[in-house]
């Protein structure tokens, strides 16, 4: 990061502001269309929509001669992040807008304990300490023995762990490709693992139903593009705290718009969760790392 990107600071804060929004948007439009369309179906026609935004992208992929090898990660991120797709789909027609927003905060901790198995990254005391404080956020969350359990949560906790996978594999193929060939195969091979699982529940939806989902993939594309911005702007570091704001949208909108109540230890659990995550890149920048824990809008849909 340049000098003049690190002191620019308000501009930095503006754009995650309007990236934290962007994704609120695009829970808000997945939870409106409820259950009619199957979670497979949604997560296929959102990323075939999403491929229309992203044709301007797709040169570098006509250009490109990956190695087998590349291939192989190509498509086996595709498949992982397909996988977690569905199951955030299905998540957000099961468990509160809050909830999901506050655990998908834990695939980033995920990240960090994949990287230290797998790649070898040091885990120092204080990071050890932030991934189980985070642990102990998700355990606030779901309170078990104290609540019910159900398969919107367990397809949210799996979820974000896949979504790590998919984060660690795009770390491996960012250092030898550009950052456009990945999200451009991303987006095909995502594509290509849904339709199968899509073609199998099919239903017709309506044309509100397909306005729905290309609003679903237009915000989701807006926020990744205003995230690069904010990260241009400002450092991480100074951007990550702006993310705990999805978590009040998420509940406010819960609250206004599908009548869920607040639930206190949601937020908590989701604070001490995006606390431990954005201490841990913290320590990335003073150590003056090379960074592997990604902010939380990054492993977003």
């Amino acid at each position: 990061m340049t000098v003049a990107s690190a002191n620019r600071p308000l501009a930095g804060i503006f754009w995650m502001l309007v990236t934290g929004l962007c994704f609120v948007a695009v829970t808000a439009l997945v939870k409106y269309l409820g259950p009619r369309v199957p979670p497979q179906e949604q997560a296929f026609l959102r990323y075939v929509l999403g491929l229309i935004l992203l044709l301007p992208a797709l040169r570098p992929l006509l250009r490109s001669r990956p190695t087998p090898r590349l291939w192989a990660l190509f498509a086996g991120r595709g498949f992982l992040h397909a996988g977690a797709v569905m199951l955030w789909f299905f998540a957000m027609t099961r468990i509160p807008l809050a909830e999901v927003t506050a655990m998908n905060y834990l695939a980033p901790v995920y990240v960090t304990i994949g990287a230290a198995l797998f790649l070898g990254e040091r885990m120092a005391a204080r990071r050890i300490a932030a991934v189980v404080a985070a642990l102990v956020g998700a355990l606030i969350i779901l309170r078990p023995g104290f609540r019910e359990i159900g398969p919107g949560h367990l397809a949210m906790l799996l979820a974000a762990v896949i979504f790590g996978g998919s984060y660690l594999t795009a770390k491996i193929l960012s250092s030898e490709v550009s950052p456009a060939l990945v999200v451009s195969q991303l987006s095909i091979w995502v594509t290509v693992a849904l339709a199968p699982f899509a073609a199998a529940v099919w239903v017709t939806p309506t044309p509100a139903e397909l306005g729905i989902l290309f609003g679903v993939a237009l915000f989701a594309t807006a926020g990744h593009y205003t995230m690069t911005l904010a990260f241009r702007a400002a450092p991480v570091t100074v951007t990550q705290p702006v993310t705990f704001l999805q978590l009040v949208w998420a509940t406010a909108l819960g609250v206004l718009v599908f009548a869920e109540p607040v639930d206190g230890w949601v937020i908590l659990g989701g604070s001490v969760i995006l606390g431990a995550v954005t201490f841990i890149t913290w320590r990335e920048a003073v150590l003056h790392r090379r960074a592997i824990t990604p902010p939380v809008p990054a492993t977003k849909i």
